[in-house]
């Protein structure tokens, strides 16, 4: 939603997020990454941790200081405005709200909201801030504690001096990102800092991947074990219930090999036709849903608090369509041996008496 693909932090932010742990000349920072191939967005943003009011209700919030423009190009958050609108490069004294913020503190749309917090050094920091919009990520943990406001209006707030707590980036894909991990991490070693993809961000996420993977894996594997031997055992049977036609080639002078060498090349050849067609189709079902997504229905509410999106739209690379059948073609190869060597035992008069 809104960590991106990559973060630039001061050394010991992500277990002690202070906000006098800064990143002291971020203009900098953000040429050069912006500068790296593959990097489309970089953006900064202040935190900070306030007591946010209305009249005699209060409620803790983070809340964020962000350049509006550049902040729509790595966060969803903008795009989840449901009543009002996201800030702007215009705004000065607005902030934005999580829906579950808002209702707490019983504010809509127009409605001035007092912030109180801790500034970088030390100091109060407060404001008054107009109310412009409302966001609902479907994730109730965001909804109701994350607030967001101009960077400049924080950093005046806050006395930040110029400096920011976090550069967030993200790219066309996430492979061109980890592509250039080193270049990153050796951009924040210049200026003090540290960079951390987004499995350092989000470590639980990322096991939680892994642990999908790894139980896809082992029933994908399951599967093609199973095929792999329904194709075997019905093409033994073949070869069984063709014994007296190899008797009657053995018979005209056709040796056991060239028989043997026959019933593999057959095995291999209709493996590659079913495989053929399969992928084909594969193919051309994965293609369509690449284009109209997948929708479970009655599962939005659930996939929305893991931020993700109501429609799933799946990835075809090389690797994933050629692997199952990749693996079916050379198991076949090699169990086709079996097959094969008893062709190599036949005699023409047992053979044609089966």
């Amino acid at each position: 939603i809104s960590d991106g693909y990559g973060q630039f932090q001061p050394v010991g932010y992500k277990d002690d997020p202070e906000i006098s742990k800064v990143i002291a000349n971020p203009d900098t920072l953000l040429t050069e990454v912006r500068a790296v191939r593959g990097i489309t967005a970089a953006t900064p943003r202040t935190v900070g941790f306030v007591l946010l009011a209305n009249g005699d209700r209060s409620f803790a919030a983070a809340i964020s200081g962000i350049d509006p423009v550049e902040e729509a190009k790595v966060s969803t958050l903008s795009s989840s405005v449901k009543q009002g609108r996201s800030l702007t490069a215009d705004d000065d004294a607005a902030i934005v709200l999580g829906d579950g913020l808002a209702r707490n503190l019983r504010l809509s749309v127009g409605d001035q909201v007092t912030m109180l917090g801790s500034g970088m050094d030390g100091s109060v920091a407060a404001d008054v801030l107009t109310l412009v919009g409302i966001f609902k990520s479907g994730v109730p943990e965001i909804d109701r504690q994350i607030a967001q406001m101009p960077i400049s209006r924080f950093k005046d707030s806050f006395l930040m001096d110029g400096a920011v707590n976090v550069v967030a980036l993200t790219g066309e894909h996430l492979s061109d990102v980890e592509a250039v991990g080193k270049t990153l991490r050796a951009i924040a070693a210049d200026h003090n800092a540290v960079y951390l993809d987004w499995t350092e961000i989000q470590p639980a996420l990322k096991q939680a991947i892994s642990f999908d993977m790894s139980t896809a894996m082992l029933m994908y594997g399951t599967l093609v074990v199973v095929v792999v031997f329904i194709i075997l055992n019905t093409l033994y049977m073949s070869v069984l219930e063709r014994t007296r036609e190899f008797g009657v080639l053995l018979a005209i002078g056709m040796k056991p090999g060239q028989i043997g060498r026959m019933v593999w090349a057959e095995m291999i050849f209709l493996s590659f036709l079913g495989n053929g067609i399969g992928i084909a189709l594969g193919i051309a079902i994965t293609a369509y849903f690449q284009a109209t997504g997948i929708a479970f229905e009655g599962l939005d509410e659930i996939y929305a608090q893991w931020g993700l999106p109501s429609r799933i739209y799946p990835a075809m690379t090389a690797f994933r369509v050629l692997i199952g059948p990749g693996a079916i073609i050379l198991a076949i190869a090699i169990l086709g041996i079996i097959p094969y060597r008893r062709t190599l035992h036949l005699e023409p008069v047992t053979a044609m008496a089966a």
